[in-house]
């Protein structure tokens, strides 16, 4: 008996040894070729801009070339599916906007793939999400905003990036916390829902600080609150959500880099590895201050967990308030 456990051991030690072999092989060798770097939206915006940031570091890191292609569409599930259904090699990842991994499948009834099933690789950055109004509005706090909207339930109107955008979601987190109503107005993309806000068109909206700070620095717009945890440094005047008296609430975008489901841990813990210490460089911490978002030391575990505990929230926001999307 003991000959057979003997016998198994080994087997079970050599299969062990060939795995981690086979591991250090994968990471070694990648990337051997050219990678492709699928964004699910326009050029332009944080998500594309923060991952031509880390293709531009990586091609000079290992000598090959990041191709950074914009596959929009169907509110990144477009991008998403592809990338879905790319081989598991490391050659094939997607950067996008937290909505894919954290609300989409809560939204969309019949999607073609499961956003669960993405693999995390990195946070390619992250922004605070910040609660703007028109300038006109007769409304210079939170506090008077929550007054104002329970005396006029859906008299305001609020701008979003679309249906279940962070932005929208955003909005509809503080209305359930606040017992307040407020009319929807959803936009294709930030930058239309932003100039309406400008022109007075809308009333308030919950967006990334990046789209709006030009146009509160120009005096378009007001902004009231930052939905973080602690105040903005280069908004120091501006209090929380929470402490202007909506307790326990954040809310933040970030921009990811995700793989194909079952894509080896140790390809994407390298990736994960180059991209972090490529964050903190001085150069790169000044291009993504300019775009007014924030580098992150995650790594693929803790990124996994932060991503679960998004979707939790988020998704439970989405069916709380019987938000879908027919497609």
């Amino acid at each position: 008996m003991r000959g057979v456990d003997r016998r198994t051991t080994l087997v079970g030690l050599t299969a062990l040894l060939m795995s981690q072999a086979s591991g250090r092989a994968n990471e070694d060798d990648y990337p051997s070729r050219d990678v492709r770097i699928i964004v699910s939206v326009p050029a332009g915006g944080g998500v594309d801009l923060s991952a031509r940031i880390v293709a531009g570091h990586l091609q000079a890191l290992w000598g090959k070339s990041f191709v950074v292609e914009n596959r929009t569409g169907g509110a990144s599930n477009v991008a998403a599916d592809a990338v879905a259904h790319a081989e598991p090699d490391g050659y094939t990842l997607l950067a996008t906007p937290p909505n894919v991994i954290t609300a989409n499948a809560a939204l969309f009834k019949h999607l073609t793939y499961d956003p669960g099933s993405l693999e995390p690789v990195a946070i390619l950055a992250m922004g605070p999400n910040i609660l703007a109004v028109r300038n006109d509005l007769p409304i210079k706090n939170v506090a008077e905003l929550v007054v104002y909207a329970k005396a006029n339930p859906n008299k305001l109107s609020y701008a979003s990036q679309g249906i279940g955008s962070t932005s929208h979601l955003t909005m509809e987190l503080f209305k359930s916390k606040t017992g307040t109503e407020l009319v929807h107005v959803p936009y294709r993309g930030a930058e239309p829902a932003v100039t309406d806000l400008a022109g007075g068109h809308v009333d308030v909206m919950f967006c990334d600080l990046g789209t709006v700070m030009p146009l509160y620095r120009s005096g378009n717009i007001s902004i009231i609150a930052v939905a973080t945890q602690n105040r903005v440094a280069l908004l120091p005047e501006v209090p929380t959500v929470d402490e202007s008296g909506v307790k326990d609430f954040t809310s933040t975008t970030f921009y990811s880099l995700m793989a194909p489901p079952k894509t080896p841990a140790v390809i994407r813990n390298k990736l994960n590895r180059a991209i972090v210490a490529a964050m903190q460089e001085p150069e790169t911490q000044a291009k993504l201050k300019a775009i007014f978002v924030e580098s992150s030391t995650l790594d693929t575990a803790a990124m996994g967990k932060f991503i679960d505990e998004q979707a939790t929230l988020w998704g439970g926001i989405v069916r709380s308030a019987g938000i879908s999307i027919q497609e």
